[in-house]
């Protein structure tokens, strides 16, 4: 996001502190350790990494501090130590690691009210983002274990629904993909904003709704091997899924949210589906999923009056002003997806609706650098997952508010159907 000065940080730092206790309020011992996957990490691990970022980056990296504790770098570093070792390291009880985290927040806190220093503002601020970027996997967790729902719930009225249905046709032209110079804050991935050529093209108004996903579900897209691609049947075969992972038929199809069952709402936006499941969709549907250039100009772009692309670009679908309730489903509070028609205030110029928030959106598009890449600080952020990852824009309904932008690019292998993706099509013509 753009620039912030040292108090509005430290205010960001409160607030992610805030949502990381609440995410693991209420776990007892067993559930703060969970089972060894894949997919998530012990949380008592986690929480203690979130805060040893902000302590190694900025503290002990730039500002030259010893460790708050001789034994973190054996403990917390993710770099060095393997994902399937954190369950057997000797990690200090949950007060403990409490007490370390309170530590490493006084000692940034002290330092952010000492003088100017924009490098240590900008690591502090990629810190308070890593942190962001943590409490949505903390989110994820509690899902993936089927613990109870956190008390993070607001009311988030969308009584207001505008039926945003069928496509958009977007012209070509050229088009800057990625951030600027003047954006403020940006991670390396997205450096720096280059030219390309985008054809014309046609992309659905919003996501794909439980609705529509039923449809290819009981349309048996599940047992039609010809919709998925050959790494997709592998998956499925290994899966053995025939519906999305949280869905479950009795005499209507339900969800699981968190530990409780519902009944499955169809007009929100389907999630926790992956690359293969939506490009098997898109196959059964005659449709495409967007590349990551047709997604960002649906988002960003603008027309230029004369049947073209403006060279002007927005920061957030609707333009600049930050996000709130009104334009886009975020920071947690809805706990979980809502009706893919709502929010018509969100809508970027070309009339996509919710391309922030509710789900992010899987593209068809292979995680890779821009041209003239060139690492950050933190080198292993971007690099280890190019071209072994797929590119997904637009936050999710998790996602919070302060770091979300058009531009922002996540990553996840297309077999994860764990983390909040969903998705939107295009026509496979125009």
């Amino acid at each position: 996001m753009r620039p912030l000065d040292p108090q509005s940080i430290i205010q960001q730092m409160h607030d992610a502190r805030k949502r990381t206790l609440v995410l693991i309020d209420g776990l007892d011992t067993k559930q703060m350790m969970g089972p060894k996957l894949a997919i998530i990490n012990p949380l008592l691990w986690e929480i203690a990494h979130a805060s040893y970022f902000y302590e190694y980056w900025v503290l002990r990296q730039h500002l030259g501090h010893a460790p708050i504790r001789g034994d973190v770098d054996k403990l917390f570093d993710s770099i060095k130590i393997a994902h399937d070792d954190r369950w057997d390291l000797p990690l200090p009880i949950l007060q403990d690691t409490l007490s370390y985290m309170r530590q490493v927040f006084d000692e940034i806190e002290q330092a952010l009210q000492s003088g100017t220093d924009t490098q240590r503002d900008y690591l502090t601020q990629y810190a308070v983002f890593h942190e962001d970027m943590h409490t949505e996997a903390f989110t994820y967790t509690r899902q993936t274990l089927a613990y109870p729902a956190p008390a993070i719930r607001q009311i988030i009225d969308i009584n207001t629904v505008d039926i945003a249905s069928g496509d958009v046709q977007i012209p070509g032209g050229t088009f800057l993909l990625g951030a600027s110079e003047q954006d403020g804050f940006v991670f390396d991935n997205e450096k720096w904003a280059h030219p390309c050529e985008v054809k014309p093209f046609s992309i659905s108004r919003t996501a794909v709704s439980n609705a529509e996903f039923l449809a290819f579900v009981e349309a048996k897209g599940y047992e039609n091997q010809g919709y998925w691609t050959e790494d997709g049947r592998q998956w499925l075969k290994n899966s053995g899924l025939r519906a999305p992972v949280y869905w479950r038929k009795t005499d209507v199809w339900q969800l699981r949210q968190f530990d409780q069952w519902v009944d499955l709402p169809l007009n929100s936006a389907v999630i926790h589906v992956n690359w293969y499941e939506a490009q098997a969709y898109c196959r059964w549907a005659n449709r495409r999923l967007p590349t990551e250039l047709e997604w960002e100009v649906a988002a960003a772009a603008q027309p230029d009056g004369e049947g073209g692309l403006s060279l002007h670009k927005r920061y957030f679908p609707w333009g600049e002003s930050e996000p709130d309730i009104e334009h886009a489903n975020l920071d947690g509070f809805a706990l979980g997806t809502i009706d893919v028609n709502a929010l018509a205030v969100g809508d970027s110029a070309f009339g996509c609706r919710q391309m922030i928030g509710n789900v992010w959106e899987w593209t068809d598009t292979d995680f890779m650098p821009y041209p003239g890449f060139k690492p950050d600080m933190y080198a292993d952020y971007s690099q280890p997952l190019f071209g072994n990852t797929k590119v997904l824009r637009g936050g999710a309904w998790t996602t919070r508010r302060r770091m979300i932008r058009n531009t922002w690019r996540t990553y996840y292998g297309p077999d994860r159907n764990d983390v909040f993706g969903g998705f939107r099509t295009c026509a496979k013509e125009f």
